[in-house]
């Protein structure tokens, strides 16, 4: 099959033929039909996160179709589609298992970064783990779900019910995020780079009420805020505009270093906490809502071996919505 691999920091994904992998007991094989883009592989391949197994198939974001199914495998038959997310395996067995905080496990392998992922023809993945999309999704619609969704949805959650939400970074999870605070009847006041005028028009346009760069004070008090951009500085300036008893909550899971600031910043019961992977009741909820909200992810789509240029695009903020890769032969 054709893939996209990634070999070592400072290098390019490499566009190559690597053999078909096959399914274990506990395995389905995927034809893989769509695989989104997400922050978390830009950090993979600028070197930003420990340990990757290398060399390795990015994407974390796969939709396609069963086409071969191990011996174990009950949940899901030939033909079937589904979806496959970040989290790709838990022991089961640790007190964050068995507690429903699978997502803090310590032996947790994760798709596209210790197992091959979605930048290729083909992906194997364990039966536990993977999801079905629902008939009302495209693939190309349906792939931002399986992280920019998941995580974007935990992130929201862990913010807890405050009604006036900003969010720092407007990008995947941001767009989708919105979507889901306004349909649970939440103001949503949006934070993009300075001058980024078309990330700010697709906020208002999504239904912010405010939209400006991350710079700017909010019009009003904050009642939480979801910070997706990688950028340790906005935590401050984040617990800045939220009022006293809101809750800050860092989505992504990489970030540079968070500057001091002032213990008043923070006095006022103000919660600042990170959000680490999903679980898959996190997922099974999710699934259920997006169709009712209903989101839509407006997938920005290149080929399979164009991936390299999509990474570039997420980089520089060159699209809204969501970058979604197809195999070149589905074009």
């Amino acid at each position: 099959m054709h893939a996209m691999v990634f070999q070592r920091p400072g290098l390019a994904l490499v566009w190559t033929q690597v053999p078909d992998p096959s399914p274990d007991e506990q395995q389905v094989l995927i034809r893989i039909h769509a695989c989104g883009v997400c922050r978390t592989d830009l950090h993979l391949v600028d070197g930003e996160l420990p340990n990757p197994t290398l060399p390795v198939i990015p994407g974390h974001e796969i939709v396609g179709e069963v086409i071969q199914i191990g011996a174990g495998v009950d949940r899901f038959n030939i033909g079937d589609r589904v979806g496959v997310p970040w989290l790709g395996w838990t022991c089961g067995q640790c007190r964050y298992c068995i507690s429903g905080r699978e997502n803090l496990c310590g032996e947790a392998r994760f798709t596209g970064y210790q197992i091959n992922g979605g930048y290729a023809e083909l992906a194997v993945a364990d039966q536990r783990y993977c999801f079905a999309i629902d008939a009302r999704y495209s693939d190309l619609d349906a792939a931002p779900l399986l992280c920019a969704g998941l995580i974007g949805y935990r992130t929201l959650k862990m913010a807890g019910q405050g009604r006036r939400l900003g969010i720092y970074g407007f990008g995947a999870a941001a767009h989708i995020v919105t979507q889901l605070a306004l349909y649970q009847g939440r103001e949503v006041y949006a934070f993009t780079r300075e001058g980024d005028e078309q990330a700010q028009g697709f906020a208002r346009e999504l239904g912010a009420v405010w939209a400006g760069s991350s710079e700017e004070t909010p019009p009003v008090a904050l009642d939480a805020a979801l910070i997706f951009a990688p950028l340790g500085s906005l935590v401050p300036k984040a617990l800045g505009a939220t009022d006293k008893g809101g809750c800050v909550v860092c989505g992504g899971i990489h970030m540079s270093d968070i500057p001091g600031f002032p213990y008043a910043a923070l006095w006022g019961e103000r919660v600042l906490r990170s959000v680490a992977n999903l679980t898959r009741a996190d997922a099974d909820e999710f699934m259920r809502l997006a169709p009712r909200v209903p989101v839509s992810t407006h997938p920005v789509v290149y080929a399979l071996s164009d991936a390299n240029r999509a990474l570039d695009d997420l980089r520089h903020g060159r699209f809204s919505g969501a970058a979604v890769l197809v195999p070149d032969s589905r074009l």
